[in-house]
């Protein structure tokens, strides 16, 4: 083995239990590294991600995007359903790139997502800044009494 170079590898501990620190590495190797600064931007982009992946799950972008035809004009159907397949591509691979920011195993890493995804859904989904029409479609809010508890 001495002709291998074995003295220059370096070995690393990967946590995989979670820690709380700013000495962790998310998603590249060296980044954020030991800077608190850029510790906090990686914060605020796992934040931002789990904001966005919440945006393209709600149905306010589903307004934006070409309605889906009936079966008989297949011409305009198509861009709607490129459109709708490009969004949901970019919803998968954003959930994956989550995911693996995740197994990071750093626990301000998993707080800042879960409050990304809260902050998401408080914003498009439970009609903080959408419409009411949303609302109602989503099935939150009928116009109607909330049925009485039994017992």
């Amino acid at each position: 083995m001495g002709g291998m170079g074995m003295g220059k590898m370096r070995m690393r501990y990967t946590h995989m239990t979670f820690f709380w620190g700013k000495n962790s590495e998310i998603l590249f190797t060296g980044w954020p590294g030991a800077n608190g600064g850029l510790y906090a931007l990686a914060l605020a982009a796992v934040f931002a991600l789990a904001f966005v992946l919440e945006f393209l799950g709600s149905r306010r972008l589903d307004a934006l995007l070409p309605a889906p035809v009936a079966a008989g004009s297949s011409r305009r159907a198509v861009p709607g359903a490129a459109a709708r397949s490009a969004v949901y591509a970019l919803r998968v691979g954003g959930s994956y790139l989550l995911m693996l920011a995740l197994m990071s195993f750093n626990g301000g890493v998993l707080l800042v997502a879960v409050a990304g995804h809260a902050a998401g859904f408080l914003a498009f989904k439970a009609g903080l800044l959408g419409d009411r029409r949303a609302q109602v479609e989503d099935g939150f809010d009928k116009g109607e009494p909330a049925p009485a508890a039994c017992c």
